[in-house]
């Protein structure tokens, strides 16, 4: 019998999700980012039912190409660009679109004698502090770019990405949003400002583009996990079921380094999945797991592959329940923050040895 262990991945919620992003901004274009594997749920499974989206977005070349070989024909953006200058020729023969965020990536592109049409996207940093023209050099970039012999007509954009969107009330949202404004007064281009999170809280940043990631995939954008009235689906479901139930004694230590103490005569479940496979070691006692869709909490540490449950209010479960530990039934964000961290890292993070099996 093979480990029970594995995440379901439920296709037709994807597809909900991407309608919902359209209803949510319906005057814009969507580029549907699938980097990092589709965040863990399959790059080319999600690719094929996001091809309804006006673009995809990855984060390398290598990403592309995955995408390409595998027949995904339609619009792929590279987000970060080209990494060296000599990943433009294969760039161009796939038809990729390029984000330039830098001088050297300027350069590259000036240097090149191919006559292959570029589509490109221009990056100002408006506040992240990370990637992009400053304000003051996009102008001066912009016209470097649009003096390209081989700029296809219509394909020069500019983007520009938010800091503190999860917080929908920061006041760094206002200033990006008037800082991209100013920097891109004047240039005759479609422009995208907004995330998952601004794409839901904030219309007023959708413009021609708008970029759905985590929201995609059923995940709340926002700090607080709140989505009021939005009715994500989630995509990911990471299941398991009980491999053993044990009847343990008041003051019997749980795991490993003796962290949780059985306070009475109780049961104990110990379910197939670990730091291993993806599950956070670092969540406590008392996060949430579903057995039989009840929820129960955490005991003792995660090991890498298996945890413990307190079975007190399930004294009837026994070993082959069904678990499940993210995803319907139990968002991936509570686990996130019963954990200190957020549902992108934990669907991020679900190891290749973990089966996915996808559905719908």
């Amino acid at each position: 019998m093979t480990r029970p262990l594995r995440a379901r991945i439920d296709l037709q919620a994807l597809a909900s999700n991407l309608s919902l992003a359209r209803d949510r901004a319906p005057g814009s274009r969507v580029l549907a980012v699938i980097k990092a594997d589709a965040y863990g749920h399959g790059m080319v499974e999600a690719a094929r039912v996001l091809a309804a989206a006006d673009a995809l977005a990855v984060a390398s070349l290598e990403e592309a190409l995955r995408l390409r070989e595998a027949a995904i024909t339609g619009d792929i953006v590279l987000l970060e660009g080209l990494f060296e200058a000599r990943e433009l020729e294969a760039a161009v023969e796939q038809r990729l679109q390029l984000v330039v965020h830098s001088e050297a990536q300027l350069q590259w592109l000036e240097a090149w004698r191919g006559s292959a049409p570029l589509s490109l996207w221009l990056k100002v940093d408006t506040g992240m502090n990370r990637l992009g023209f400053a304000p003051g050099e996009l102008h001066q970039a912009w016209e470097r770019l649009a003096a390209l012999p081989q700029l296809r007509k219509g394909c020069l954009r500019l983007m520009s990405h938010l800091a503190c969107a999860d917080e929908a009330e920061h006041p760094a949202n206002d200033v990006q949003r008037e800082c991209f404004e100013a920097a891109t007064a004047g240039l005759d281009a479609e422009r995208s400002l907004a995330n998952s999170a601004a794409l839901l809280t904030r219309p007023d940043m959708h413009y021609d583009w708008v970029r759905p990631g985590i929201l995609l995939y059923g995940c709340s954008p926002l700090s607080d996990g709140g989505v009021p009235g939005v009715g994500l689906r989630p995509v990911m479901t990471l299941e398991s079921r009980l491999i053993a139930v044990q009847q343990r004694r008041r003051g019997d230590a749980i795991g490993y380094g003796h962290s949780w103490v059985c306070p009475e005569d109780m049961p104990v479940g110990v379910v197939a999945v670990g730091y291993g496979d993806g599950y956070p070691r670092h969540a406590p006692g008392g996060t949430p797991v579903l057995v039989n869709g009840e929820r129960v909490p955490l005991v003792g540490r995660v090991s890498m592959d298996m945890l413990c449950v307190d079975l007190r209010s399930q004294p009837q479960a026994a070993a082959g329940d069904a678990v499940v530990l993210w995803g319907e039934g139990l968002p991936v964000e509570t686990v996130a923050a019963h954990a200190g961290t957020i549902g992108y890292e934990l669907l991020c993070g679900v190891t290749a040895r973990v089966p996915r099996s996808y559905a719908g």
